[in-house]
Formats: structure tokens, C-alpha cells, sequence
């Protein structure tokens, strides 16, 4: 899978692999999506961040991804 998902495939998805699972956005099925979300963190409501920043650190420790953005490893400690 690449970082681009189709209507289709996203709709197949089980809300497990959502950064934001209530609003079923940022999908993390794979590592190169965790980069994605890592990638478009910024575009996160303020009020979500810690969850979102959160759920990346999660599945890129799942996927052996090394989450480098200050952003997302600031939100996450909190």
C-alpha cells in the first residue's frame, strides 16, 4: 500500500487503524500512512493533537517507524 487510499479501501478499513477514530480520519494501516499522518499532524484540530499525536507513536512503534517531528513528540508527552 502506498500513501494513498481509495474510497473504497478507506470505507474496508476498521476504525482501529484511525489516528481519530470517532471522525475516522488519519488512517494508519501501514507505515508509510504513519509518515503521512505524521506528515499532515499540522492540519489536527489543537484540541485533538495529543490523541492524534498519541495514536501515530503507537502504530509507527508497531511498524518500526521513527517519528521524528518535535510537534508530534511534544503533543504526545502530554
Amino acid at each position: 500500500m502506498n500513501d494513498r487510499i481509495s474510497n473504497g479501501e478507506r470505507k474496508d478499513l476498521p476504525d482501529s487503524v484511525f489516528g481519530l477514530p470517532e471522525r475516522r480520519e488519519y488512517p494508519m494501516p501501514d507505515a508509510a500512512h504513519v509518515r503521512a499522518a505524521e506528515a499532515y499532524f499540522r492540519y489536527c484540530p489543537e484540541d485533538l493533537k495529543p490523541r492524534l499525536a498519541k495514536a501515530i507513536l503507537e502504530r509507527a512503534g508497531e511498524y518500526g517507524v521513527d517519528i521524528e517531528s518535535p510537534t508530534v513528540l511534544k503533543y504526545a508527552s502530554k
